[in-house]
């Protein structure tokens, strides 16, 4: 008789189920960020990890794997690379390469279309990705020339679980559209986001 109870106020009543959290939301950074970065990038500890990741990517495509571990992205329309969260970074430090890699896209001469962090609760872990997207400059083409796509659309993320980095992935996608030039290549992305000013 207990369960016939039972199932019968389970149907009136049925229990609530915890719905995992999935937040999505636009934010900008502090001047105070900003003005971080900038004075960052010209540190002798910003060259040497930009020349660390760069001799890493290199090492990986060779599969040699060294600290911080590089993954490297290659397919016909998107190719990119993911560098880990492992010593010699610290948290501010990685999170300063992150903007860093920003403001690089930004002289390259991108436009930002977006930056927004998005909070999901997988597995009974918070993760949280911070997402840079940029696009190359609108601009109208002379009649019968192609618009230039630069290297593609780019997109920028850090993603941290439970509040611990875990790693920074760049993504650059080409357009396969007749309207736009070829992409320039990949590897020369590569070079002028790692080169020193």
């Amino acid at each position: 008789m207990g369960n016939f109870l039972d199932d019968l106020f389970k149907k009136l009543f049925p229990p609530t189920e915890k719905q995992p959290m999935n937040v999505k939301e636009n934010f900008v950074l502090r001047e105070e960020e900003e003005i971080d970065v900038k004075q960052w990038m010209d540190s002798l500890e910003a060259k040497e990890l930009f020349d660390l990741v760069y001799k890493n990517y290199h090492f990986k495509r060779t599969q040699i794997n060294e600290t911080p571990q590089v993954h490297v992205f290659s397919s016909p329309y998107a190719n990119g690379f993911a560098v880990t969260f492992e010593p010699p970074f610290d948290q501010k430090s990685f999170s300063r390469l992150y903007l860093a890699f920003s403001r690089r896209i930004l002289d390259l001469g991108y436009q930002q279309v977006s930056l927004d962090r998005k909070f999901e609760e997988i597995n009974d872990q918070v993760k949280l990705t911070e997402k840079f997207y940029f696009k190359p400059p609108l601009q109208l083409p002379e009649e019968g020339t192609l618009i230039s796509q630069l290297y593609g659309n780019i997109s920028l993320e850090k993603i941290t679980v439970d509040n611990k980095p875990s790693y920074i992935k760049l993504l650059a996608a080409i357009y396969s559209d007749r309207l736009y030039q070829d992409a320039w290549p990949f590897d020369q992305l590569m070079d002028r986001l790692f080169q020193q000013t």
